[in-house]
């Protein structure tokens, strides 16, 4: 009795009780004729064997003949007599020709019904002057009691068992009254007449004579038979008709849901919890098939929101968040359209209102909203807490659990959030066991299919096919994930930049373990790597690859891809051993910008020969979004560099200088730290530009310039400040290393034999001069302005050791207030 409802319950155990009551009382106890009491409990036995199904009910109830008996034993035994019958009767209707067995509560029900049936039959038939039983009985005695007995023992037996259905089935007592019972009427008022014939016989003797009147009732068996089937068969037809429709529906449904990326089991999921839900709070038959049509549907509205907003993995933006929001009114107008025999296009366009009216599209609150879309709230909800979604990942139970007693009384219904958690365990089970959703799957043509691209499937595909809803899926991603790369690309000016966003968003519809650029080089006719990342991506970053040598060579040389090359070419090709590499497969293709080749888009896999046809078309067109991008980056990156290079010396300029400076400052204020400032100016340099030409002026300055760059640490910056002018930035470094590299410098600059013509060999000296942070000031305008000073004391020191005339141009004083201020502004 566990699956019947409340009201069920405690109505099938009041007939029982009243039942067994009336039988206690009133069972006789002895039998006036035993062996016609015997008879009749056979004959009664065998005719409720011969039973029909009542179609129309869905509790599994049957009808028999047996009623005729009844009211044979009715006048020929007595009321009390005739309990026995009837109760023998129901347990063999229960027991006997069934396709599975009765539970006992069913058995003693009918056997308690069928007890007060013929206990009111009886005082009806009293009630109406009928003869007791033994007394000879004429067609004029029995006629009234009889049709009275036949009218009270219908009404009775099939009030007991449509109130029975009604509650257990959720359906109104009166329609299932009518639709399964009120047709059988006639068929009582028949066999209380044979019954009648069949009795006055009887008590004549003719025995063997009322046998024959069993042809009667053997008819109306057949008649009933035959009605019920062709009533059976109407409903099988029905039914097929509404699976093929519903079918249809759920393909559609599931279509729709593959391209928002949910597993098929979610639809299935969805609708047995809003189904088990709907039973629970009392819905009719009618509006439950009404809530699991609406929860196949409840989604449909979404073919008019854009799909990259449906598949977005952050917040909504205001204005996305309107076009989700029209999605309910979208699928009620959809559905308004279809006659369906129950309520579905409301529940639609509710189940995205909200219980305290803050929902859409309505905002209806509490009661208002209707009870379907009140349940498909909660359910769908919650399945979609506990699904892998492109905006979240998937909760656990408990978790869920909370968020929905969290949202209870908020969002959602308190009513149905308590009824669903505590129907959860029962629902899931029934989830679980409920026949999977069909698979749909094309068979594969041509070669087997490689491996799916990482991240997009996330079922197991059919043996020797593929899911066709899969397949929406993918397409669906894959558009999806070219529009995030598209986005990816104007996000960024740098190169490195540009190919981390896209090689990021490149995994989901490409697998790799290694992803590279090589970027061409016209001058040397190389193609040099300028990004990797993922296996083995400091290798490969390491390689320079000459035009028409390994794969990126090729591709360079040919202008098409290459599918499933050997990684390990390039490697060769690059002067590495094939041996340092465990990829085992490459997908490479051209960069092209308006027909210039600038370079290649590689891919690389530990696993041999998985690329496909359909990776190199996905890579292809990605590689015709990015090559215009990366052309850009490159531009862009050589317009930053240029202005911020000495285009003469290669070296950094003075637009560096400051911004490097202002930074090192910062760091070493921050860290408490030292940072040395070497300001040097090349001596006699005018004279080498007067005597030589300023060209050769210009080698001189380059050749310097290399010897400085040499002679500092890498992390470490030398400067062309101005002219002949350099300037080091020594970072972490105190006044004693700053005046060992000063000397240092001076001497490698003394060392440098530079030759101004073929055979003439010109020294080259420099001055320097250092200043200390903080020891000498706290800002870079001073400590230029010290460094500066000093560098003009050091050049009239060494013009002097060298016997050289005049004095220093400048005063080797401490800096005017005047230098300071020329400091400041870039003048020395």
């Amino acid at each position: 009795m566990k699956e019947l409802s409340p009201a069920a319950r405690v109505y099938v155990l009041a007939v029982l009780a009243a039942g067994a009551a009336v039988f206690a009382w009133f069972a006789p106890r002895a039998l006036p004729n035993p062996p016609l009491f015997i008879a009749l409990l056979l004959c009664s036995s065998i005719a409720s064997a011969l039973k029909v199904s009542l179609p129309l009910a869905t509790s599994g109830s049957t009808m028999s003949v047996s009623y005729a008996v009844d009211f044979a034993s009715l006048l020929l035994l007595g009321a009390d007599a005739t309990m026995l019958v009837a109760a023998a009767s129901a347990y063999s209707q229960c027991t006997f020709r069934t396709k599975a067995r009765a539970e006992a509560y069913r058995t003693l029900f009918s056997m308690a019904s069928l007890v007060l049936t013929v206990k009111i039959a009886g005082e009806v038939y009293g009630g109406f002057g009928g003869p007791p039983p033994g007394s000879m009985l004429t067609l004029a005695q029995l006629t009234k009691p009889l049709v009275g007995a036949a009218t009270g023992y219908f009404i009775a037996n099939t009030a007991l068992v449509a109130t029975a259905i009604g509650l257990s089935t959720r359906q109104p007592i009166a329609r299932v009254w009518n639709e399964n019972f009120l047709w059988s009427a006639p068929s009582y008022f028949v066999g209380a007449g044979a019954a009648g014939l069949a009795a006055m016989i009887v008590e004549r003797g003719g025995y063997w004579m009322a046998s024959l009147l069993a042809a009667p009732l053997y008819l109306t068996y057949r008649t009933y038979k035959v009605y019920m089937g062709r009533v059976q068969d109407q409903q099988v037809h029905v039914q097929q008709v509404s699976e093929l429709h519903l079918a249809t529906i759920e393909a559609l449904a599931l279509a729709i849901d593959a391209k928002d990326q949910t597993a098929q089991s979610h639809i299935r999921r969805v609708q047995v919890y809003a189904a088990g839900l709907a039973r629970a709070l009392g819905m009719t038959g009618n509006e439950i098939q009404g809530v699991k049509t609406a929860a196949l549907l409840h989604d449909i509205g979404k073919l008019a929101v854009p799909e990259h907003i449906l598949s977005k993995p952050g917040p909504l933006t205001q204005e996305e968040f309107q076009k989700i929001r029209i999605h309910p009114q979208v699928g009620a107008e959809i559905i308004s359209g279809v006659p369906f025999p129950y309520p579905v296009a409301p529940l639609i366009l509710s189940h995205h209102e909200r219980w305290d009216g803050k929902g859409y599209p309505s905002g209806l609150k509490g009661e208002e909203i209707p009870l379907g879309a009140r349940i498909l709230s909660v359910v769908d909800y919650f399945d979609a807490l506990m699904s892998e979604r492109p905006y979240h990942k998937a909760m656990n139970l408990d978790a869920a659990i909370g968020l929905l007693r969290q949202e209870s009384g908020k969002a959602l219904d308190p009513r149905v959030v308590q009824s669903f958690v505590d129907m959860h365990p029962a629902l899931a089970a029934e989830a679980d066991a409920t026949a999977p959703v069909r698979q749909l799957t094309r068979i594969a043509t041509g070669a087997e299919a490689a491996k799916p691209a990482v991240g997009l499937l996330q079922e197991a595909s059919a043996p020797g096919g593929t899911n066709v809803f899969q397949d929406i899926a993918l397409a669906h991603r894959e558009i999806y994930a070219l529009y995030e790369i598209a986005q990816a690309m104007g996000s960024s000016l740098g190169v490195s930049d540009t190919m981390a966003l896209i090689s990021s968003k490149l995994s989901n519809i490409v697998p790799f373990s290694c992803c590279a650029l090589f970027l061409y080089s016209e001058e040397s006719e190389t193609l040099r790597c300028r990004f990797a990342t993922g296996v083995e991506a400091d290798l490969i970053q390491q390689l320079t690859v000459r035009s028409g040598h390994g794969l990126t060579g090729w591709v360079a040389r040919n202008r098409r891809p290459l599918v499933n090359a050997r990684p390990s070419a390039d490697l060769e090709a690059a002067g590495r051993s094939s041996d340092e590499t465990s990829l085992h497969a490459a997908l490479v293709c051209p960069l092209l910008f308006n027909e210039r080749f600038i370079g290649t888009l590689a891919v690389y896999h530990t696993e041999p020969a998985v690329y496909t046809d359909d990776h190199r078309r996905l890579l292809d067109r990605i590689s015709e979004q990015a090559a215009a991008v990366i052309y850009n980056s490159i531009i862009f990156e050589q317009t930053q560099e240029d202005s911020l290079t000495d285009p003469l010396t290669g070296l950094p300029n003075t637009r560096f200088m400051f911004m490097h400076l202002t930074r090192e400052l910062a760091r070493a204020q921050r860290l408490e730290s030292e940072v040395s400032l070497l300001v040097m100016d090349l001596d006699s340099f005018k004279d080498i530009n007067d005597t030589y030409g300023h060209h050769v002026g210009d080698r001189a300055l380059r050749d310097v310039a290399a010897v400085l760059r040499a002679g500092i640490r890498p992390y470490d910056i030398c400067v062309r400040y101005a002219g002949d002018e350099f300037i080091v930035v020594l970072s972490g470094c105190g006044a004693e290393e700053a005046e060992r590299k000063r000397l240092e410098l001076q001497r490698a600059v003394d060392g440098l034999a530079f030759e101004a013509r073929p055979g003439t060999l010109l020294p080259l000296a420099i001055s320097i001069g250092a200043s200390i942070f903080p020891h000498d000031g706290d800002s870079y305008e001073t400590l230029l302005a010290t460094a500066d000073s000093r560098m003009y004391r050091d050049k009239t020191r060494r013009k002097r050791q060298a016997g050289g005339g005049d004095a220093s141009p400048r005063s080797p004083s401490t800096p005017s207030e005047g230098d300071v201020k020329k400091a400041a502004i870039g003048i020395l």
